[in-house]
């Protein structure tokens, strides 16, 4: 410390000086105490570091006409410019209105459906056919969506089973990929079913921290299975689903880039046409860097407003404890 900052501690009161040497004392003690639990932070700290931080310096590219030949820092500023472009283009309010009709679709279908089941299966006896019920709806989390996107494109075709079935019982056939106001219920309906058992493990663990000792005094005051969720399951695990809730929120305008790119087609593109496939054509396939940044920015910016008002508006209705912070 300086010769200023040591003549102001010396300056301060006995109890005081003692407060913050035992403060520090108390912080290096931690860290000798979780110093295994550091070191194995150290590699996710460089991933984020690495992948997540230094690459944020490339948003200054919505703010310069970026040239390939002149790099980042030698490109010239170009101020609002591609701000002004981007709000003046009528298809991007288009892009943003089927961003969040599709995220909402899905926030208000697919957010209650790994809840719901997480409570099913904790109300199975048979903890074999637990398991293997488990396992069996973990399984689509792991499929990437090309994959996904391939089984479900045969599985809908017009020739393909389920409008073999529907023809067969007298019904017309639907064109489920390239019909406009099917479409978006393909895609709720296929990101439920590859989310909903995966999502699920985290309000299963949330389950199993409740105390028994309540279940066992609801059975005794007659209540059944469907009461102790309800009053019982529901509000012990009410923390975690807040939390996952603001977490959805914050990324409305998320709706799934790699579902929609491998599922979409310029049929469909008035209903699923999103922001980070419209990034995605201003980027990659029409090299639009500047203007596909900007984009992104403003997606990034309206994500970080609807984290913080979510949060804020949990904490003032619900407590501290349903909060992130």
């Amino acid at each position: 410390m300086g010769a200023t900052a040591a003549k102001q501690y010396k300056m301060l009161p006995d109890t005081v000086r003692e407060r913050r040497r035992q403060r520090r004392v108390s912080f290096y003690r931690r860290c000798k105490e979780y110093r295994l639990l550091l070191i194995m932070m150290i590699p996710a700290i460089l991933f984020f570091i690495i992948f997540s931080y230094i690459p944020m310096y490339g948003v200054t590219l919505a703010f310069k006409d970026f040239k390939i030949t002149e790099g980042i820092l030698g490109s010239p500023w170009a101020g609002l410019k591609y701000f002004r472009q981007v709000f003046s283009d009528p298809y991007f309010y288009k892009t943003i209105r089927n961003t969040i009709v599709i995220s909402l679709y899905k926030l208000l279908f697919g957010f209650p459906a790994p809840i719901v089941f997480a409570l099913l299966i904790n109300e199975l006896v048979g903890h074999r056919y637990k398991r293997i019920v488990q396992t069996v709806s973990y399984l689509p989390h792991f499929m990437s969506w090309v994959v996904v996107g391939g089984i479900f494109s045969s599985l809908l075709s017009l020739d393909g089973p389920v409008n073999s079935f529907l023809a067969a019982t007298g019904m017309d056939k639907i064109m489920f990929m390239g019909n406009k106001s099917v479409f978006r219920g393909v895609l709720v309906a296929t990101d439920i079913w590859k989310g909903f058992g995966w999502g699920s493990i985290l309000y299963l663990a949330a389950i199993a921290g409740v105390d028994q000792e309540m279940y066992e005094a609801s059975r005794i005051d007659g209540a059944n299975k469907f009461q102790n969720a309800w009053y019982i399951t529901i509000p012990s695990i009410l923390p975690v689903i807040c939390i996952n809730l603001i977490l959805s929120l914050s990324g409305i305008l998320n709706a799934g880039f790699d579902q929609i790119f491998n599922m979409y087609s310029a049929v469909v593109y008035e209903v699923a046409d999103i922001i980070d496939t419209y990034v995605y054509r201003l980027g990659l396939a029409n090299m639009q860097y500047s203007l596909s940044t900007a984009v992104g920015l403003f997606k990034s910016v309206v994500g970080l407003i609807f984290i913080l008002a979510v949060n804020s508006i949990i904490r003032r209705l619900g407590g501290r404890e349903n909060s992130l912070w």
